[in-house]
């Protein structure tokens, strides 16, 4: 019988920049390329880089930013992206020439994108990447495997926001750094994104012993999954980061509470049950207090507001004189003595008494 596909040789293989999203990818099983198929989400795909735009650089599996050239080959993802701030895009139907929608290794087709961003990447697929049976190779073989909560849980501190570049992952940086400066074992995870290491990187200089994303779940971004899937990654991520037996799970949730995924997870009650609060990170006052309110109606204890606005003493004032209490600057996220208090105390107020 035929074996589908063609040969790739493996210093060809090898000489190809690997993104970090084929992290946990053995590629040394990729030994054919298909042409012959449509792309799903999370295939794995050499490709040529036709023209530079957007991301002229591309992110190692270690975190480094691997320049690109016109020419160069490349093993990327297919995924969908939604990036209000950036790119979206969805997995083109075909093999032809698309787009490098993330520089941590995202190959889609661009729908739309945000008037301060460039045009696109541009690269041409060569080959899906296929074992020796002719099987396309795809981030979903090689995730973690999934489990379910553990009766007891260590508190779950959620981190989400009003958008993109609220200020997220340097309240959770902070957060994490603070609560570590006190003696305390902290893990994180980032449930729902785009593949992409810099987030990941930043919570593990800031002290968290261990970090997980999606894409260690075998998702290279969670646009575009279902609720169910969704919540059973994020769920799974929090049960994994348990096992390391740590005082604090620190957990960020992508994107703004308007965007599809994450208004649909922050309301699943499985995951409301498992947290025991959140850090709310907000890019102005108006936004700090509609996020406030939508957070307590969906039922989340609110333990404090942070974020961008936090730069501005005039949207601090703002803001703290609707919400009645302080609004956290990244300064007291840091503190050894302030950090745990917001994770324990309940509020903002109490924290900063």
């Amino acid at each position: 019988m035929a074996r589908k596909g063609r040969p790739l040789r493996e210093d060809r293989r090898s000489a190809a920049k690997h993104a970090f999203t084929t992290r946990r990818v053995d590629l040394d099983l990729a030994t054919r390329l298909r042409s012959d198929l449509r792309p799903r989400a999370g295939d794995l795909v050499l490709a040529r880089v036709a023209q530079l735009g957007q991301h002229q650089k591309l992110e190692s599996p270690y975190g480094r930013r691997a320049q690109l050239y016109v020419g160069d080959e490349i093993i990327v993802a297919y995924g969908e992206r939604y990036a209000p701030d950036q790119f979206e895009a969805i997995v083109p139907q075909d093999l032809s020439p698309c787009d490098l929608v993330a520089g941590g290794g995202v190959a889609g087709l661009v729908l739309s994108r945000h008037a301060k961003m460039r045009t696109a990447t541009r690269i041409e697929p060569v080959g899906l990447l296929a074992d020796d049976d002719g099987k396309v190779l795809n981030l979903g073989w090689f995730g973690l495997p999934r489990l379910t909560l553990p009766p007891v849980l260590p508190p779950v501190v959620a981190v989400v926001g009003t958008s993109m570049n609220a200020g997220k992952t340097t309240a959770a940086a902070g957060l994490i750094h603070g609560l570590s400066r006190a003696g305390l074992h902290v893990a994180a995870t980032k449930v729902t994104g785009t593949g992409s290491g810099g987030d990941l990187w930043t919570m593990l200089d800031a002290g968290a012993r261990s970090v997980l994303d999606f894409t260690d779940h075998g998702h290279t971004s969670t646009a575009g999954l279902t609720l169910d899937r969704i919540e059973s990654v994020a769920l799974s991520l929090i049960a994994h980061s348990a096992t390391s037996n740590p005082d604090l799970i620190v957990v960020e949730v992508a994107d703004g509470l308007l965007q599809r995924e994450t208004g649909a997870l922050l309301q699943c009650k499985r995951l409301r049950e498992a947290l025991h609060g959140v850090l709310f990170a907000a890019g102005d006052a108006m936004g700090a207090v509609a996020g406030h309110d939508w957070l307590v109606k969906a039922g989340h204890r609110v333990l404090g507001v942070s974020g961008l606005l936090s730069a501005s003493p005039l949207a601090v004032r703002e803001a703290e004189a609707a919400l009645g209490w302080p609004i956290l600057s990244l300064a007291d996220l840091r503190d050894p003595l302030t950090a745990p208090k917001i994770c324990f105390a309940g509020d903002a107020k109490s924290c900063l008494a």
